[in-house]
Formats: C-alpha cells, sequence, structure tokens
C-alpha cells in the first residue's frame, strides 16, 4: 500500500520519505511539491489508494479512510527525528494511545478542535 501512494505522491511532483503506521492510523513522511496544496494530494492519495485497495480481494471491499486527516510540516533539520517516530509506531501506541497523543499535538500547537468531528 506504501508503495502505491509512493506512486500517487510522484505524480503530485513529490516524494514518500517514509511511510508506516498501526492498525488505525498511518503516517506518511512527504517532500511536497510546492505547486500543489496539501488537501488535493491527500485527498488523491486516500482516494486512489482506496480505490487500489479494494481490487486486492474480497475482504478489503468495505475498506475506507476516515474523512479527515492531520498534516504537520517539519523542517529539513527534523527529518530523520520523524522517520525514527514513524518507524517507532507499533512501540510507541502500546504506551500512549493514538488519540491521546493527537490531543497532545493539538494542544502543544494551540490548534482548536471538537472531538466529536475528529475522532469517527
Amino acid at each position: 500500500m506504501f508503495a502505491y501512494m509512493g506512486g500517487i505522491i510522484r505524480n503530485f511532483d513529490g516524494k514518500l520519505l517514509k511511510a508506516g503506521g498501526t492498525s488505525n492510523h498511518d503516517h506518511l513522511l512527504v517532500s511536497m511539491s510546492k505547486n500543489h496544496l496539501v488537501p488535493d494530494l491527500i485527498g488523491s492519495v486516500k482516494r486512489e489508494s482506496s480505490k487500489w485497495i479494494k481490487t486486492k480481494g474480497k475482504m478489503y471491499s468495505k475498506f475506507g479512510w476516515q474523512d479527515g486527516y492531520s498534516a504537520f510540516s517539519v523542517g529539513h533539520t527534523q527529518i530523520a527525528a520523524v522517520e525514527k517516530y514513524i518507524a517507532n509506531q507499533k512501540e510507541h501506541h502500546k504506551k500512549k494511545l493514538f488519540e491521546d497523543e493527537m490531543r497532545g499535538f493539538y494542544h502543544k500547537y494551540k490548534i482548536d478542535y471538537d472531538e466529536k468531528y475528529v475522532w469517527d
């Protein structure tokens, strides 16, 4: 799936640097072109990968991504730390739930959110 997503990202003049996740979420570290918008890229990745996975067997026929997403920008000097963070997702989330971590990010970066819209 991540290789397929990488192809979609390349179609947006970007590069997938690292991908990983757990059973309830994925992380993509992407080097993006300045010529494309984040919502357009994410929308295409979700739409096209969903169509693709449904061709891989009946067990995936009802697959779908959640409606929303979160996107954060990082500086070049932070790439190695983010790659390490993505690589350690399974271990990391044994200690901290995804939802609790996101609440922490929202609080740290002063992002307003409404619980009823975040965890569909």
